[in-house]
């Protein structure tokens, strides 16, 4: 090689070549995506990240990638033909070529450094921009029209979404571009390299049949045969890492629920059984690990046993022309270096296999996810119209194996009237409740209601975060709301509620709801209520922690503070019927019967 024109050379070559990889690369996208079923998942997940309609940098970005990837190719051909000339001046005992060689090595070693932390930058800095789009295209699928919620009522629910957008994502970004690049390191690797040992190779006899250039084709159906042996010991590891992925969360969830209900366990005293329902599902995820392993092992020694024998196999074949002064010394080393290469680069799709089963199992997650939040989304809900008033036309809620819960319900209620729900446990009273917010997707009919409406329920939800977070939920603390101040509106609602001990806690970070019992959950709910202002207030089973004369106390609150609000609770104390204008009874099979309870109290 005539390294005065290497840069020159290898600057036509990277253009070629760049250009070339573009176009395939693109070809090969573009049938992936029509022919395969993980290739069109991939393009439902990230078809719109990479649309130069949203933006050109994700298409700049992989492009510049591409470029440094071939750029190490480049530098893998240089060190190649440097390999040559070193060995070739220690066989010389040519001192000058030696220490040229020591320089192209210097300038070399420094290119190649520089290139890989450049590339190693760029790579990272695309897969975090990647892993947040992704999350956040998958949180607002997730959380977009109650997704999260109504999920659970599609006939296959789909299973640890968490673990889907926290991890799976990350998986998903950095696999894929890991195998791309890898893809196309190797393929134009294998051009390289086959062109270099194809001017090194010489004819052998098989059989008594010369074969020319031999090395070549030798090693080509070398790695075949072992790429086709590998891809049948590894095909099962597809489905083994999805099953280790499900198994490994429902795992993880049920450990989380022993600590969310800790207490309710430690009340039953039921640790016993949940060390058996504990190890039920551990001894899942052990069970599929150790077909991991088994299956592991046999594809990675199949995998030693080949890359092993592929450390003399050209030594062997170039032995004979080496000792009869045919080739020289370099020339010997660089077929050695070239048949590795080549043989890493043909060997690299059975050496990936595994990784390949694993995404392979992320991407159906993933794609299962979304296929599952479009299903949620489109389920049945009923007509919800927004105006400045309340009332149920023809509303008609049904339980999930189609019996009627509410039949053709009507109702119209007054600005400022009270509704109590009420009826036998099961009738549907919370289900009710759910149809009216447009959660319950066995309902039909339609819903008038006004804008601004808060559903309080039994157990209030307390996010994670300070006490005065909690307490404007699902709003944010105004920024007039001073920390530390015992006069803000928050210290006021808490003083309302009977909650004035928490005043100097109010800006704590905490998981409130371990730290608070279930009636100061409840008080603090109805101090969110009173922040929030409604228009109207569904409260399911509110005041059921409370005792009367706290339940009377809130209730009579509610009524003062929010004089115009329409107010509708289920509930079962008759205490809460002195709060209420009307009532309506439930019967749970369709059945309901609206009635006024002045009325009724006189009867």
């Amino acid at each position: 090689m005539d390294w005065k024109q290497a840069l020159q050379e290898s600057g036509i070559w990277l253009a070629q070549a760049y250009a070339i990889t573009l176009v395939a690369s693109a070809l090969a996208v573009w049938f992936l995506a029509r022919r395969t079923v993980w290739g069109r998942q991939f393009w439902a997940l990230s078809s719109d990240y990479f649309s130069p309609r949203r933006s050109w940098r994700p298409l700049l970005g992989i492009a510049l990638i591409l470029l440094l990837t071939l750029a190490a190719v480049r530098l893998q051909i240089l060190f190649s033909n440097w390999y040559n000339a070193l060995y070739s001046s220690l066989q010389a005992l040519d001192s000058q070529a030696f220490w040229l060689a020591m320089w192209l090595f210097a300038v070399l070693a420094t290119v190649h450094v520089l290139r890989s932390l450049f590339d190693v930058y760029i790579q990272q800095a695309f897969i975090l921009h990647w892993r947040e789009w992704l999350n956040e295209k998958l949180l607002q699928s997730w959380l977009h029209k109650q997704v999260y919620y109504r999920s659970q009522y599609l006939e296959h629910p789909v299973d640890n979404p968490d673990q889907r957008i926290q991890q799976d994502i990350t998986s998903f970004a950095e696999t894929s571009m890991s195998l791309f690049m890898g893809t196309v390191n190797a393929l134009v690797s294998t051009v390289a390299f086959t062109l270099i040992l194809w001017s090194l190779s010489g004819p052998l006899d098989i059989l008594g049949i010369t074969v020319p250039r031999a090395m070549v084709f030798v090693v080509f159906l070398y790695v075949l045969v072992a790429t086709v042996l590998a891809v049948l010991i590894g095909r099962p590891l597809i489905s083994l890492n999805f099953q280790n992925e499900r198994y490994t969360a429902d795992y993880r969830y049920a450990l989380v629920r022993v600590r969310e209900y800790g207490e309710s366990i430690a009340f039953y005293a039921g640790e016993k059984i949940e060390h058996l329902l504990l190890n039920t599902r551990f001894a899942l995820v052990i069970r599929n690990a150790w077909h991991i392993v088994f299956r592991t092992l046999k594809l990675m020694g199949f995998n030693f046993a080949v890359s092993q024998t592929a450390v003399v196999f050209p030594m062997l074949l170039q032995a004979s022309r080496f000792f009869s002064q045919q080739i020289t010394l370099g020339d010997l080393m660089q077929t050695m270096q070239a048949f590795d290469r080549l043989q890493d680069n043909l060997s690299f799709f059975r050496n990936a296999y595994d990784a390949f089963a694993s995404y392979r199992a992320t991407l159906t997650r993933l794609h299962g996810f979304t296929l599952a939040a479009q299903d949620a989304e489109n389920l049945p809900r009923p007509q919800i119209l927004q105006e400045n008033r309340l009332a149920l036309q023809d509303l008609t809620v049904r339980h999930p194996d189609g019996q009627n819960l509410a039949s053709q319900l009507n109702l119209s209620l007054a600005p400022a009237e009270s509704l109590l729900i009420r009826g036998p446990s099961g009738s549907g009273k919370t289900t009710l409740l759910r149809a009216i917010a447009g959660l319950w997707p066995y309902s039909e009919g339609t819903i008038i209601r006004p804008e601004h409406v808060l559903f309080l329920s039994q157990k209030p939800y307390l996010p994670l975060g300070s006490l005065r977070s909690a307490l404007h939920y699902p709003s944010l603390p105004a920024l007039s709301d001073s920390s530390n101040s015992n006069d803000d509106a928050a210290a006021a609602v808490l003083r309302d509620v009977h909650l004035a001990h928490l005043i100097p806690r109010l800006d704590e970070a905490a998981d409130w709801s371990r730290i608070l019992s279930l009636g100061e959950q409840q008080r603090l709910a109805f101090g969110r209520l009173l922040l929030a202002q409604p228009q109207a207030a569904f409260l399911d089973e509110a005041s059921s922690a409370l005792d009367e004369g706290l339940q009377d106390a809130m209730y009579t609150l509610v009524r003062q503070r929010l004089p115009q609000a329409w107010l509708i609770s289920v509930g079962h104390r008759n205490t809460l019927l002195s709060h209420h204008g009307q009532q309506l009874l439930l019967d749970g099979r369709g059945g309901w019967q609206l009635e006024d309870i002045s009325l009724s109290l006189k009867d």
